[in-house]
Formats: structure tokens, sequence, C-alpha cells
């Protein structure tokens, strides 16, 4: 049977190729990462060691940098110009998906829209050079080694993963983006009925600007008992959406600490997880001086 290709490469090594490179891709951001955050950060939507966007853009510098090669002036500058559009097309579609941006270059020069820039971009074609003529033909030749049932087992074992760590990460996304969009909602509404709050009281408080549970405890005692009780109910309703969001965001958001967004209240999820986190380190030295009291006790 024959190999099918691609441009002239079996697509089988080619998929190898893609996990490969996702994986490096993965260790390189996630030591990269864990250095710079001082702690261990497993970077990439997938639960899986990969990112993705590593393994295509390997595949895109084997498959279209590769006849460049002569001539090094148009090798760099095309690789520039592809993978800075193949980054801005992620950064685009995950913004428009999930209405959330997982990276932003908004404080380097040279940005556009805070999904690319220069800096990086120039990297981009550093990286485009170095894969093509020194990482990529060692990796081929081991690859080319391996006997080609070994090729179409791995592939398949692979895809599988792949197949699973894919479907599980877009469902557990869908699942974030209703809980951010049920939490949206809910702070609307409570912000509404505050603001008409203060309307009723002629505006005399002073709450713009402060957080919500604030704004609330300000006001209960100066509302009619059916107010009180409304505003009671959004507030333990805000409160329920916000554990459950900050519950099922915990993953991407330990990936992506610096994520941002222009839809959600990503701010009030990131407090409510600092303050989950203060009072389980809390618990967790109350037992800890609970045991200790207990092995010093005489008996």
């Amino acid at each position: 049977m024959a190999v099918p290709t691609l441009m002239g490469h079996p697509v089988p090594l080619l998929f190898l190729y893609f996990i490969f490179y996702s994986c490096c891709g993965w260790l390189w951001e996630t030591c990269y990462c864990s250095i710079m955050e001082r702690h261990y950060v497993p970077r990439g939507f997938l639960y899986g060691p990969l990112c993705p966007i590593y393994g295509v853009g390997f595949l895109l510098m084997i498959l279209f940098f590769a006849p460049f090669k002569e001539n090094l002036v148009v090798f760099y500058f095309v690789a520039v110009i592809v993978m800075t559009a193949w980054e801005y097309f992620v950064g685009w579609f995950l913004e428009t998906t999930t209405h959330i941006k997982y990276w932003d270059y908004s404080n380097i020069p040279f940005n556009i829209k805070g999904r690319v820039c220069l800096p990086v971009s120039l990297f981009w074609g550093v990286m485009s050079y170095v894969a093509v003529f020194f990482i990529h033909p060692p990796v081929a030749r081991l690859f080319d080694r391996m006997p080609e049932w070994v090729q179409y087992t791995a592939c398949g074992a692979c895809l599988a993963l792949l197949l699973v760590d894919t479907v599980t990460t877009i469902r557990k996304l869908t699942l974030v983006t209703k809980a951010m969009n049920r939490l949206q909602t809910a702070g609307d509404e409570l912000r509404l009925q505050l603001a008409l709050a203060r309307a009723d009281l002629g505006d005399s408080l002073e709450v713009v600007g402060e957080e919500l549970r604030a704004k609330l405890d300000d006001i209960r005692d100066t509302l009619s008992p059916t107010s009180a009780q409304r505003l009671e109910r959004l507030m333990a309703d805000y409160n329920e959406l916000l554990e459950r969001a900050e519950r099922m965001s915990r993953r991407f958001r330990n990936r992506y600490s610096h994520m941002t967004s222009r839809r959600y209240a990503l701010d009030d999820v990131r407090a409510y997880g600092r303050q989950w986190k203060a009072e389980l380190r809390a618990a967790k030295l109350q037992r800890k001086a609970e045991r200790k009291a207990r092995k010093s006790c005489p008996k």
C-alpha cells in the first residue's frame, strides 16, 4: 500500500513531527513560564503535554520554508510573515470563540491588537532558521529509521489520545464559557439592581468603584425588606455562579495567569480563587496545629 504524501513528505511522518514538536513546544513554554513565575506552570490547553501551535508552526516551517533555504534573506522574511500570521490567527480564533485573551503583547512596542508584536515575530524568524537547518534534520533522520509498522502504530496511538484529549478540552472550554456567560449575566443584573437602589435613595451613597459585596453591605439597611431580600437573593446566586466559574476555569487560569477578557469579570474570579486558596491554606495550618497539639498532649 502506497504511503500518502503531502508536498513530498509522508503523512504519517508529518503527524509524528507534529506530535514531537508539540511536545517540545510544551516543554519549552512550561520551563520558561515556570522559571518566570517561580513555580511549576504546565502550559497548553490540552490535558496532555502538547502545545499544538508549535506543532503546526514547525510543520509550516518544514513544508513551506524549505524551498527558500538557498536564499537566507528571503527565508527569514517569509518565516517572519508566515509565523506571525499563524500566531495572529490563533490569537484571534481563541478570542473569538472563548472571549478570552490568553496572551497579550499590548505592553510590547509594535504590537497588533496584543496578539502579535515585532520582537516575537523577529524571534519566530530566528527560530525558523534554527529549526529548519539544525533541529529538524537529525529529527527527520531519527524518524526515518523507524520501521513503517512502528510509524503507523505510533500514529494510531497518538491520534486516539489526541482526539480524546481534544474532545475533553473542548467540552471543558464550553462549560467554562457557559459558566462565565451566566456569571456575567448575574453580575449585570446585580449591578442594575444596585444602581436602581441608589437611585431610590437619591444617590446619597458613595458606592461607585467598590466591590459588589461592599455595595450591598452599604445599602442593605437603607432598603425596603422586599428590595433587600431581592438583592440578597441576587448576591447568593452571583456567589454560587462565581464559585462554579472559578472551579471550572481554574486549570486554564493556572496555565495562563495573565489572560484577560473584555467580556467576563475575570478579576472577580481571580479574587475568589485567591480567597479559596487562602482559606484552604488556613484550614491545612489549623489541621496541622491540631495534630501537633494532640501529639504533645500527655496520655
